[in-house]
């Protein structure tokens, strides 16, 4: 069983930036995968980036080049440092393990 805690949503103006962090409740050394998710209001949820054990990223296109993810083993957390921020961002958003551990969320707003 692997428990997640996100923090570091907010409120934010377009093109700031924010830093999301996923703890988890122990090491994810041997976890394959990690990685956010979001969900915005009415929407289903989508990936936004993974990272696997060995470091291999995946991005959605939508924040390619904007977003970046990065895993700290030693500290079990999985960080999300977004840039460049839409108001198309706003959702809330999900730190996974495997796709089988959820975290609670954390909201994040954009404002035009």
């Amino acid at each position: 069983q692997v428990q997640l805690v996100e923090s570091g949503g907010g409120l934010v103006q377009a093109g700031g930036s924010l830093r999301l962090s996923c703890a988890a409740s122990g090491s994810i050394r041997s976890i394959s995968v990690m990685g956010w998710f979001r969900q915005a209001p009415g929407k289903q949820r989508e990936l936004v980036a993974t990272i696997t054990s060995g470091g291999t990223t995946n991005y959605a296109d939508s924040v390619k080049g904007r977003f970046t993810i990065s895993r700290d083993n030693a500290k079990a957390t999985v960080d999300l440092q977004m840039n460049s921020l839409k108001p198309e961002d706003t959702a809330v958003y999900y730190c996974t393990a495997r796709y089988i551990y959820w975290g609670q969320g954390t909201q994040v707003t954009v404002s035009s």
